[in-house]
């Protein structure tokens, strides 16, 4: 069985990654030699440094954005070559604006390579990718494979093989206290006791057992009977009914271990170091783009009421730590006993207020957060203290949210859960995106939710 976390990383793919990611990198590498030499007549120092910085920086950010994976389309595909390539170029230009060397490189040279890079990356992934995904299909089509148990495990299981993964399946076996389902999608063609000859007689390659974990001594005794038989033995543990997070699993010093719940920055960080460069690269360019805009906000606002600019409210961050973030102030100064939240026709909202939340142009100071690395660019809106008090104990793994840093923007807001939850099925809603979100993590994520951001702004639920 692939964990989630094997499949992140390069050697977790083989040859699906690294003869890909070689072939494309002896490309980049050759364009970029001879670009340089056409301009310049030789490939100065400043290029040589420039391509082995390519060359180690595309390992970690193309298997982070899971470039090369076989079970993309020809488009998905494409599609993460394009993001990744562009994360790729973005360190790069950071590296020479922090270093100050932009000025060594021909600008022609770097937007030539730029473009026509990806041109020829586009290029061999289309011809490439399909020789990897026919070589993985015909060694699936060649792996027969049985599941033991009828349960709902085992259907689950036997729907994934046979329409995810192509994998050819027999058929499944009941165990010896289980009895034979009727009309089921998958036959059973038998039991326990005829395992060994059902194994012989299909040719069996790979055994899935798929039993509950009350019939471990069951499992146990199965694994040490077919030790001696010529099959592959994968065991499914049966944790449906568990409310896993972000669930791998590893190998510590040759005992496995089964991670159920664990938090994707502790469990990726070199991911997670990726996302945290990224956060705060994007913050402080887009501070310094929008800084005629925070200002003018900032004049609106002093000038619409009296009161400080920014509204400063205590929230629940990584791991539950308690972070004060940022926004323009919208509402008048005011005292509440309790923490309410914004409602449509709010009085509390001043006319400058109506239109800075409309726009969210209210939670543009948050990018400071996100520079102070107590916030991310992506993930579960952090809510107040109180919210996140009442709401404990009412909705089902509530604070697991706080498993990774709060966001800007998140996979709930674009999918249109934004404003007031008057309702404890508005905030289950969030919750759920909210947790999918951490389950599914990864940096290509990341950019796709910041994509689509601007395209939600404009949602009815904003006030």
């Amino acid at each position: 069985m692939i964990s989630k976390r094997e499949a992140s990383i390069p050697g977790g793919r083989g040859l699906t990654f690294w003869g890909q990611w070689l072939a494309a990198m002896a490309l980049l590498l050759l364009l970029l030699c001879a670009l340089t030499l056409l301009k310049t007549g030789e490939i100065a120092s400043q290029y040589r440094v420039l391509g082995g910085f390519a060359l180690f920086a595309s390992v970690p950010v193309y298997s982070l954005m899971r470039v090369y994976h076989k079970q993309h389309g020809y488009l998905v595909g494409l599609g993460r070559l394009l993001g990744g390539w562009l994360v790729l170029l973005s360190l790069l230009t950071v590296a020479t604006f922090v270093t100050k060397t932009s000025h060594l490189f021909s600008r022609e040279v770097i937007l030539t390579w730029g473009v026509l890079g990806f041109a020829l990356q586009s290029g061999l992934y289309v011809p490439l990718h399909h020789v990897s995904r026919r070589y993985h299909r015909q060694l699936q089509s060649a792996r027969t494979s049985l599941i033991v148990g009828t349960g709902e495990l085992a259907l689950d299981l036997a729907d994934k093989l046979v329409r995810h993964r192509n994998e050819p399946l027999v058929g499944l076996v009941a165990g010896n206290d289980q009895v034979h389902p009727d009309n089921l999608l998958y036959p059973v063609i038998g039991n326990l006791a005829h395992l060994r000859d059902l194994i012989a007689h299909h040719h069996i390659r790979r055994l899935y057992i798929a039993l509950p974990l009350t019939e471990a001594e069951q499992i146990e005794g199965l694994y040490i009977d077919l030790l001696d038989a010529s099959v592959d033995v994968v065991w499914i543990p049966d944790l449906q009914s568990l409310m896993l997070l972000n669930h791998s699993v590893s190998d510590i010093d040759g005992l496995p271990a089964i991670h159920l719940n664990e938090s994707p920055l502790t469990s990726y960080p070199t991911a997670a170091l990726t996302k945290a460069a990224l956060d705060r690269t994007i913050a402080l360019l887009a501070i310094l783009a929008l800084s005629p805009m925070l200002l003018a906000t900032a004049i609106a606002v002093k000038l619409s009421s009296p009161g400080p600019v920014l509204f400063k409210q205590k929230r629940h961050g990584w791991n539950g730590r308690v972070i004060k973030v940022w926004k323009f102030r919208s509402m008048r100064v005011h005292a509440d006993a309790q923490v309410k939240q914004a409602s449509r026709e709010d009085p509390r909202i001043t006319r400058v207020g109506r239109f800075i939340r409309r726009t969210s142009i209210d939670e543009l100071p948050q990018l400071f957060n996100v520079l102070q690395g107590r916030m991310s660019l992506v993930g579960p809106r952090p809510h107040a203290v109180a919210h996140n008090d009442y709401y404990t104990g009412k909705i089902d793994a509530y604070m697991a949210r706080h498993r990774i840093k709060p966001g800007i923007t998140g996979l709930a807001q674009i999918n249109g859960c934004r404003g007031e939850t008057e309702t404890l099925d508005k905030m289950e809603k969030r919750v759920e995106l909210d947790l999918a979100y951490i389950n599914n993590w990864s940096i290509w994520l990341d950019l796709k939710i910041l994509i689509k951001t601007p395209f939600t702004l404009l949602s009815k639920d904003i006030y």
